[in-house]
């Protein structure tokens, strides 16, 4: 075997390597996306208790319909806890920064007013179809 010849093999095998290494971890990110925002969605809540108690307790159709709309209630009790939870949360940190805002400069009190329009935009962007809290006034 030529020198050449071994070089353009350890190269087919990097490159090879590397594709695999690149496929993988796009696949991985997918999943992971998949994962953690998709199957946890708000919305989905009720689906996957209903597919999980007829899985776990082999529930029959007449069961499952019987059992169908407590589950769904208790979904939508579900989700208005966690809208009143994150409204809460939103109103606990408002209000740390309006007092935190008395002790800083102008310059960090911008600052720290551009810290919570990225945070609000993060949560438009990922805040789930039909759920919008209302959003909070502005730090003065």
């Amino acid at each position: 075997m030529n020198e050449a010849l071994k070089w353009k093999l350890v190269a087919g095998f990097l490159l090879v390597f590397v594709a695999g290494g690149i496929t993988g971890a796009a696949l991985g990110g997918f999943y992971a996306r998949h994962l953690f925002l998709e199957f946890h969605h708000p919305r989905l809540v009720g689906v996957r208790m209903k597919e999980h108690l007829r899985g776990q307790l082999n529930l029959t159709a007449e069961q499952a319909s019987k059992v169908a709309p407590i589950i769904d209630k208790e979904a939508v009790q579900l989700q208005e806890v966690r809208r009143d939870t994150g409204q809460r949360v939103r109103k606990i940190v408002t209000d740390a920064h309006r007092q935190i805002a008395v002790y800083l400069t102008d310059e960090q009190r911008q600052r720290l007013q551009q810290i919570e329009e990225r945070h609000r935009q993060w949560r438009h962007r990922h805040r789930p179809q039909g759920f919008a809290p209302p959003e909070p006034s502005p730090t003065p």
